[in-house]
């Protein structure tokens, strides 16, 4: 079958990655592994946006050498969207009640707090757009969906009720969002292949090698 792989790569990131060894992760050596054989893989749809340095100062440089990793592999496209970080006032949830480590805040507790706040826009939008719009101009005839974001639910849906195409979701987590596992034809679980599916160290580009972020 054609296959046409579409990677939320923040979401996947925050599900699977961000607390693990296996953050040098070669997204084609996964794809092959996770699906069947009879799949033949003819691109690799990733999406994700450059993130900000306000939290962890060495999270752009980070990416940017694993970004330069993906570059590699010639079946992958990166599309990107946006990450956006501000300061904005929020309301204060009013806990209930305080339990030890907490500690019992100011009396009066207030009902604003200003915090940094991080939003990733469009990625799972043009995610969601590219897959809809390449199952209805035949770009394949199976496609593998890599997240555990819901706001895709209603893409996947036309695809394989409207399109009628099967679309196996690769799950980032155990337990994946039932609104997805309910539509989707096929589910395959990445965390048996995470640790197998890892780039050499360093990888090899067109400009020189690309060594593996120290802290991962």
């Amino acid at each position: 079958m054609k296959t046409i792989v579409y990677i939320d790569g923040l979401n996947l990131y925050y599900r699977a990655l961000r607390k693990s060894p296996h953050k040098w992760l070669d997204l084609l050596a996964l794809s092959q592994a996770s699906l069947p054989v009879d799949c033949d893989i003819v691109a690799i749809n990733y999406y994700t946006a450059r993130v900000s340095d306000r939290r962890t100062p060495s999270s752009p440089k980070d990416q940017n050498t694993y970004l330069a990793a993906l570059d590699t592999l010639p079946t992958l496209e990166i599309h990107y969207g946006k990450f956006q970080v501000a300061n904005k006032w929020m309301f204060l949830a009013q806990p209930v009640e305080f339990r030890p480590p907490c500690h019992v805040p100011p009396t009066p507790t207030p009902d604003f707090a200003l915090v940094v706040r991080t939003e990733e826009k469009c990625s799972d939008v043009n995610l969601g757009a590219h897959l809809v719009r390449d199952a209805f101009t035949a770009k394949f005839e199976h496609a593998a969906l890599l997240t555990d974001d819901t706001d895709l639910t209603e893409p996947l849906r036309i695809v394989v009720q409207e399109a009628r195409l099967p679309v196996t979701l690769l799950a980032p987590i155990d337990k994946p969002a039932g609104s997805l596992t309910k539509l989707a034809t096929h589910l395959r679980h990445l965390r048996p292949y995470l640790g197998a599916c890892q780039f050499p160290n360093p990888v090899i580009g067109p400009k020189g090698p690309i060594a593996k972020p120290a802290d991962w």
